[in-house]
């Protein structure tokens, strides 16, 4: 999809993603791109002199680079759409020990939900956010656990 214009291009990675979804068919893709790799992949391998150096989510290699040629192969995504709730939490007993009880009107997410609307909803909420997993509370996130995400994220070796 490289030579192509932007708008073509997104359209196109669409398409293979719906396609892939349907046919639920394992497909190799093999892209110089990460940004390409990130918004397409389920799994993503990275790969220095022939070998694979890491493999996973796109979240976990973002989240925990293998060694330092990934953390600069993965140091310019931006961490916003890729890392979720689940990856930022803390323990819920860990933030009641530090600061007392949970607010009863705490937002709620899902542990899947995005940092990018992490951080939208830390903006207009000045509480800690619950995060639940199958209608169970299973973790906290604070404005202080987002920005430690975004820092660590701009962060280049």
């Amino acid at each position: 999809f490289s030579a192509l214009d932007p708008l073509i291009r997104r359209q196109l990675q669409d398409e293979f993603i719906r396609l892939s979804q349907i046919l639920k068919k394992t497909t190799v893709f093999i892209t110089h791109d990460l940004d390409e790799a990130v918004r397409i992949g389920d799994r993503i391998a990275i790969m220095r002199d022939g070998k694979v150096v890491q493999i996973g989510t796109s979240e976990e290699i973002v989240m925990h680079p293998a060694d330092d040629y990934v953390a600069d192969f993965v140091a310019g995504i931006s961490r916003l759409k890729v890392v979720r709730a689940h990856a930022v939490m803390q323990e819920i007993e860990a933030y009641q020990a530090k600061h007392g009880p949970l607010s009863a009107d705490a937002p709620r997410v899902n542990e899947g939900e995005s940092l990018s609307k992490l951080i939208n909803l830390a903006i207009n909420n000045d509480s800690a956010i619950l995060v639940e997993d199958a209608g169970r509370d299973v973790g906290v996130i604070t404005r202080a656990d987002l920005l430690h995400t975004v820092i660590e994220g701009t962060e280049v070796s």
